[in-house]
């Protein structure tokens, strides 16, 4: 059971790491850029441009997530005739609604024009930026699809190997267009467009390479059974409100935090990234969790569906200790790789010890996701961050005049144990209840 968590762990690893690859590099290019600009006001275009993808595509992780799910769980019945048509309903529900932000494009660049502080040339060079990205969607959108699929499939090295390619691409590509032919700020976006879409050819090419034995099997009409796509939106549904309630926690962290007397907001910055740092690793072993999970629970296999819960749990737990002690010897030294701001890193001292609790506090709650995920128990997931939000903003707003800061970081420590207890109670019966 260790190997196949493993097998499927590291390669998910792998791949999220990557993610924040694909911002770093258009930073990192716009930042050498000598166009006539003002380089702060090319990094604050590309900054607030790629926030609002963010902002968007984030919204629709549950392409990823619902499809890993029921994916799983035809692979585990040997159903492949169901594999295929959950892959063509997801890239189906994808494509549309790719079709729909294109079509919004001038509202949303309207709304984000609304809301982002017009400072020198930022906001316009962020909407050129949108305006070309934007044409990126059908690509963006598919892959979720098709790398929930993968991953029902029990295939994780596909989609590290898609992320490499896609990061290749787009470090080609974008300094050729913004530096070699001086393109700018439209050239690093074209390099990201073009990125894009060479990974879904390539997504596509190891789908007709992997599995061309049961692609024979695709019907169209069957895949948009009315039943099924009400099953698929249902899950997807309650992913959905999973993940606003993430965006409404995480947003309110930083807009709260911005309150605060300087350097607080620097502060809490860079302390969340240690916390996103971890996520990154734990990620890993949710995505492994949905692979076999999935797999188990479309088998009828409970007795190995328990096993996988508990190994996967067994590593969550070691995993944060490890990181635990990496932030309790080495925290001070990732600060400085985060800033040269010696006032910041004072002032982060007296919130370490939050960071500290955090991979204890959390790990469970990524595993759960997973667990659930694959599990197609959705409603358990929704529940619980109901729950744990409420608890989040109760606790903050209730001590925020006495504690400050800490009640900050108190309510987003409850609302990460919050999530894991009920998530652990709720479904408790569903993993260790009787065999029927």
């Amino acid at each position: 059971m260790n190997k196949r968590i493993l097998a499927l762990a590291i390669p998910n690893i792998i791949t999220n790491i990557t993610v924040p690859l694909l911002g770093m590099v258009d930073t990192a290019i716009v930042g050498h850029l000598n166009t006539g600009g003002s380089t702060l006001d090319y990094i604050g275009g590309v900054a607030v441009g790629s926030m609002i993808f963010t902002f968007i595509y984030w919204n629709f992780g549950f392409l990823r997530m619902g499809t890993s799910g029921f994916t799983a769980q035809a692979f585990g019945a040997g159903d492949m005739k169901e594999a295929i048509n959950i892959l063509t309903r997801a890239c189906f529900i994808a494509f549309s609604a790719s079709v729909i932000l294109i079509a919004l494009q001038v509202p949303i660049s309207l709304v984000a024009a609304a809301v982002i502080e017009d400072k020198n040339s930022v906001l316009s060079l962020s909407l050129a930026y949108f305006f070309i990205r934007i044409w990126a969607a059908p690509a963006t959108l598919g892959m979720y699809a098709l790398k929930g699929w993968f991953i029902g499939m029990q295939d994780s090295r596909t989609p590290m190997y898609i992320a490499i390619f896609i990061n290749i691409l787009n470090i080609i590509f974008s300094l050729w267009l913004a530096l070699g032919l001086n393109m700018g700020i439209e050239g690093v976006a074209w390099g990201t467009v073009i990125a894009q879409y060479g990974g879904l050819i390539a997504t596509l090419i190891f789908l007709f390479a992997k599995y061309r034995k049961i692609l024979p099997l695709f019907n169209f009409r069957n895949s948009l059974n009315s039943r099924k796509m009400r099953e698929f939106f249902k899950v997807n549904a309650d992913i959905f409100l999973r993940t606003l309630c993430l965006i409404v926690v995480s947003t309110y962290f930083t807009i709260a935090s911005s309150r605060m007397v300087y350097p607080l907001l620097a502060v809490n910055t860079l302390l969340m990234q240690l916390f996103t740092l971890f996520s990154y690793f734990m990620d890993g072993f949710a995505y492994a969790a949905e692979s076999l999970c999935g797999r188990y629970v479309g088998a009828k296999d409970k007795i190995n569906l328990r096993k996988s819960v508990i190994h996967i749990l067994l590593w969550g737990l070691v995993l944060s200790l490890i990181v635990m002690c990496i932030y309790a010897f080495f925290s001070n030294d990732i600060l400085y790789l985060l800033t040269d701001k010696q006032n910041v890193i004072d002032a982060a001292q007296a919130y370490l010890v939050w960071t500290l609790l955090i991979p204890l506090c959390g790990f469970v709650a990524f595993l759960y996701d997973g667990i659930l995920i694959g599990m197609t128990q959705s409603a358990i997931m929704r529940n619980a961050i109901f729950i744990a939000t409420g608890l989040y903003f109760i606790i903050f707003l209730s001590f925020r005049s006495a504690i400050g800061n800490n009640a900050l970081w108190i309510g987003f420590l409850t609302y990460l144990l919050a999530r894991s207890v009920f998530m652990a109670l709720f479904s408790k019966h569903l993993i260790f209840g009787k065999q029927d």
